[in-house]
C-alpha cells in the first residue's frame, strides 16, 4: 500500500508526469487514494497531487474548458473502454451477448443498490432522469380534479409530463414560485401552505438543476404521508454529488441520470420505487400480470444495445475509488474557490447558497444588466469557457427575476480553469462584453 511519504517521494524524484505515463486509471487513482487515506475530506479536497491523479484519468480537450458538467460528463478512460468493449462484445453475435450481458446486470443493481442505500428490488436501471421520473409521473392513477404540487423551478421536462396529464386527464397542476437562494424552512412552509385536499402527489426536486437550491426532501417526505401524498423526488443532480442514502430520503420514487455526477456512459439512468409502491405504478411499456410487483417491469423498453449500462460498473469502481466524502469535498472546493473572488465583485450576482451543506458543484451567477446568453457566449468566444446559459429553461411558465449561467465543474477541473472563468468574469463585469 502506497504511503503519502513514498508517494511524494516518488513524484519529486520522478515528476508527477512519470508516474501517470502508461496510466489507464483505476490502480492508479486507488493507489492515490491510499495516499491521502485518514485525511479529513476538506484537506483531502484541496490537495492538488492528489486530485492531478483523478485528472489523468480522463481524456479530454484541454484547449476549451468545460463547467458545463451538470448537463453530461465526460466518463474516465476505464469507464469509456469498458463501454467500447461490451459494444464491441455485443456486435460479435447480438442475440446472444445482448442478453448474456442483460442477465449479468443484477451484478449492477445490487452495487448500485449497495452504494446509494436502497434494496435491489427497489432500483431500476433505465436510461436517464427523464425516463425515470415519466415511469413516476405517468404510472400513478389519478383522476380529474387530483391536485400535483410542484414548483417552477423543476426540471422542464418534468413539468411538461404533468402538464400533458393534465390536459388529457384534467388533473390540475400548482406549481409554486420561490426566491433564490432561500432557505429549507421557507420551502417547507410554501409547499406546505399549497397543499389541499385534493392535493394526491408532490414532486419536488433533491437539488434543482438551475441554481442548485437544496430542498430539505425527507422532512417534506415525511409531512407528505403523513397526508396520504405520493413523493417523487428529482435527484439527477444529488446522486453520487454528495453523501445521502436513497432510503433516507423517505420518498415513494426518486430518479437520476447516472452520466452526471456518476460519470457513468450516456443512455444510463436510476429510478428507485420503494417496494411498497412497486405494484401500483404502471410501467411505461406493457408488462405482464406476473410482473406486477417485479422492479424490472420498468425496464422492458425494447431492444437497445446494453454495452452503457454494462459499463456503470467501471463508473461505480472509480466512484468508489474517490469516495463520495472526498468527491463532494473537492466540488464544494472548486465552487468556493471562484464563487469568494467573484462575490464582491460590483455588478456579480451568485443565486446559489454558499454555506456548508447548501452547495457542492452547482451554482448559477450572473451580471446585472446582462443577457445570459450574451454572458455565455462572450465566455465561449473569448475564453473558450462553456457554461450553462439559463433564464429559467424552455419551459413557458418559468419566468423569473435572474439571468446567468449555471457553474458546475467536475472532478478532472483544474484550478488554473477556474481562476479562468474567474478572470473572464470579472473581465465581463468591468469591461463589458461587446457584441459577444
Amino acid at each position: 500500500m502506497w504511503s503519502r511519504r513514498g508517494f511524494l517521494r516518488l513524484t519529486g524524484a520522478l515528476g508527477t508526469s512519470a508516474f501517470v505515463v502508461g496510466r489507464n486509471g483505476l490502480r492508479e487513482v486507488e493507489a492515490a487514494g491510499a495516499a491521502v487515506a485518514g485525511r479529513s475530506p476538506e484537506d483531502v479536497a484541496q490537495d492538488e497531487l492528489y486530485w492531478r491523479e483523478i485528472q489523468e484519468a480522463f481524456t479530454l480537450d484541454r484547449t476549451i474548458t468545460n463547467l458545463n458538467n451538470g448537463n453530461s460528463c465526460p466518463t474516465p478512460r476505464i469507464v469509456h473502454e469498458a463501454y467500447k468493449r461490451y459494444a464491441d462484445m455485443v456486435n460479435q453475435a447480438p442475440v446472444y451477448y445482448r442478453g448474456l450481458i442483460e442477465r449479468n446486470m443484477e451484478t449492477i443493481r445490487r452495487r448500485l443498490a449497495a452504494e446509494f442505500g436502497a434494496d435491489p428490488e427497489e432500483i431500476a436501471i433505465t436510461r436517464n432522469a427523464s425516463e425515470s421520473l415519466q415511469i413516476a409521473q405517468d404510472g400513478l392513477d389519478l383522476k380529474p380534479g387530483d391536485e400535483v404540487l410542484t414548483t417552477h423551478q423543476d426540471y422542464p421536462r418534468m413539468l411538461t409530463t404533468w402538464d400533458q396529464r393534465q390536459r388529457r386527464e384534467k388533473i390540475k397542476v400548482n406549481r409554486i414560485q420561490f426566491p433564490v437562494p432561500t432557505t429549507g424552512d421557507d420551502l417547507y412552509q410554501r409547499l406546505e401552505s399549497a397543499i389541499t385536499p385534493q392535493t394526491k402527489v408532490l414532486h419536488i426536486c433533491h437539488v434543482t438543476n438551475i441554481t442548485g437550491q437544496l430542498f430539505p426532501v425527507q422532512r417534506l417526505c415525511r409531512m407528505a404521508r403523513q397526508r396520504g401524498i405520493t413523493t417523487i423526488v428529482d435527484a439527477a443532480h444529488s446522486v453520487a454529488h454528495f453523501p445521502f442514502k436513497l432510503r433516507d430520503l423517505e420518498c415513494d420514487y426518486a430518479g437520476t441520470s447516472l452520466h452526471k455526477w456518476l460519470l457513468a456512459p450516456h443512455g444510463t439512468g436510476l429510478l428507485y420505487v420503494r417496494k411498497e409502491k412497486i405494484a401500483g405504478t404502471w410501467p411505461l411499456q406493457a408488462a405482464t400480470d406476473r410482473q406486477t410487483n417485479d422492479i424490472r417491469k420498468f425496464e422492458q423498453v425494447g431492444t437497445q444495445s446494453p454495452a452503457a449500462k454494462a459499463a456503470i460498473g467501471e463508473a461505480l469502481a472509480f466512484h468508489q475509488a474517490i469516495g463520495i466524502e472526498n468527491k463532494a469535498a473537492r466540488l464544494r472546493y472548486l465552487t468556493q474557490r471562484w464563487a469568494s473572488q467573484l462575490k464582491d465583485v460590483p455588478r456579480v450576482k451568485i443565486y446559489t447558497s454558499l454555506e456548508k451543506g447548501q452547495s457542492w458543484g452547482i451554482a448559477y451567477v450572473g451580471i446585472d444588466g446582462l443577457e445570459a446568453r450574451k454572458l455565455n457566449d462572450f465566455l465561449w468566444n473569448k475564453y473558450r469557457i462553456i457554461g450553462q446559459a439559463m433564464t429559467g429553461g424552455p419551459y413557458p411558465a418559468q419566468q423569473f427575476d435572474y439571468q446567468g449561467t449555471r457553474i458546475t465543474p467536475n472532478v478532472y477541473t483544474t484550478l488554473d480553469e477556474i481562476d479562468t472563468f474567474v478572470a473572464a468574469m470579472k473581465d465581463a463585469a468591468t469591461n463589458g462584453v461587446g457584441t459577444a
